[in-house]
């Protein structure tokens, strides 16, 4: 493997230490310390989301004008700063803050890193050697390794309290930043061009409009496991101790699987694969709605639901990821992609925000079980439903036109 791809995934890994060290935790903090409705926790996790994956497309444009390595390291400071304010914490404006600089930093250094991984990919895919698609699965599992280790980390520390897993969460990103800053590539001398950085390339391609909106649904599926899982973990008599072995039961799966599976996506095609693999999020969801309004079964069987959302959520997740990563540089036809990857990930973004200010107060009723608390879930597995069907509209064209 490469240097560069290698400390790029390395980069990765790191990076999602730090991030599931903390924000995993973030709902359980706001809820059980600070006393907050759902409704707020919903518009606090939403927020962060949104001035991450909402900005993506601001980030992605100025990674394509400035070049991706100072995006990198711009992110890396924002995200100390966020961190730092989390860990001040004790007020919900202090948190709110926190909350949003440290989705700003990814919002800075994620299309960076999206960009410096398609060139890499790229260059393999010529040379004869791991397809784009390939690289991109394995970003995701250097990431879900970090992803492994972060609530780890996080359910180790859980006794020092969130504000102070908030400043070592800080602490490795200062880190990061240094490292970085020695051995990351100077990016290329020769600048964007105003034509090649705008947005009027994106704005003006309907049917890439239309694949970054029924690709919303991905993000928002995944933003779950941070404000709809605890909900569930809690109906079914757990606490916050069992947040943690279900992201690694995530993490596991990738790490285990994405690179099989995406093999085996790509041999499918992306007209079969990716409707299916949204479709399999919706299952998850309505699983959950099955189970919600029952009486939860007595240990060890009283998360059996839980595991079995992560999991099939989990799944549909490692076919949708590479595909939709890889299927950027076809839209972009050679332009610079930094805005391209800016635009999905802004517009799963927006679905974040409005879909957990819709959600949070429904949430509510699925911790005690009743008639009403299947309505969530039901809401849940609709989004991916949709899409699904969307999905399947967008890959037809998209096929008929490469052909």
């Amino acid at each position: 493997m490469p240097a560069n791809s290698l400390l790029l995934l390395s980069n990765q890994l790191v990076f999602n230490l730090g991030f599931y060290m903390v924000v995993p935790f973030l709902a359980v903090y706001l809820r059980e310390d600070m006393a907050l409705a759902g409704s707020a926790i919903g518009l606090v996790l939403g927020l962060r989301t949104f001035s991450q994956q909402g900005l993506f497309v601001f980030g992605g444009a100025l990674s394509d004008r400035l070049g991706p390595r100072r995006l990198i390291l711009l992110g890396c400071i924002v995200r100390v700063a966020g961190y730092a304010f989390l860990g001040l914490g004790g007020h919900i404006a202090t948190i709110l803050i926190g909350a949003c600089l440290t989705g700003v930093g990814g919002a800075l250094f994620s299309p960076a890193l999206s960009t410096l991984i398609a060139k890499v990919g790229e260059t393999s895919e010529k040379a004869g050697k791991r397809s784009r698609a390939q690289y991109f699965a394995l970003l995701g599992v250097w990431g879900e390794l970090g992803a492994v280790l972060g609530p780890v980390a996080g359910a180790l520390l859980l006794g020092v309290g969130f504000q102070a897993m908030a400043f070592i969460g800080a602490g490795i990103f200062v880190c990061a930043f240094f490292v970085l800053l020695a051995f990351l590539p100077r990016d290329e001398a020769h600048p964007v061009r105003h034509e090649q950085g705008s947005f009027a390339p994106v704005l003006g391609d309907r049917l890439f409009l239309a694949f970054i909106l029924a690709h919303g649904a991905y993000l928002f599926c995944y933003n779950q496991l941070y404000l709809a899982l605890p909900i569930e973990i809690a109906r079914s008599g757990g606490g916050e101790r069992d947040l943690a072995p279900m992201f690694m039961i995530a993490s596991v799966l990738v790490i285990t699987l994405q690179l099989p599976i995406t093999r085996l996506a790509r041999h499918v095609g992306v007209q079969v694969s990716m409707p299916f693999g949204f479709a399999l999020m919706a299952v998850a969801f309505a699983i959950v709605a099955v189970f919600a309004p029952l009486t939860p079964a007595t240990a060890p069987w009283s998360l059996a639901p839980t595991i079995i959302m992560v999991v099939i959520l989990s799944l549909g997740q490692m076919i949708v990821r590479p595909l939709a990563m890889d299927l950027v540089p076809t839209f972009a036809a050679g332009r610079p992609t930094g805005v391209y990857y800016g635009a999905l990930a802004s517009v799963g973004g927006v679905f974040v925000l409005v879909g957990n200010v819709v959600l949070g107060p429904l949430l509510d009723w699925a911790l005690i079980p009743s008639a009403r608390a299947s309505v969530p879930w039901i809401v849940l597995a609709l989004v991916p439903a949709i899409s699904a069907f969307a999905m399947l509209a967008v890959t037809r064209r998209l096929t008929s036109h490469k052909s």
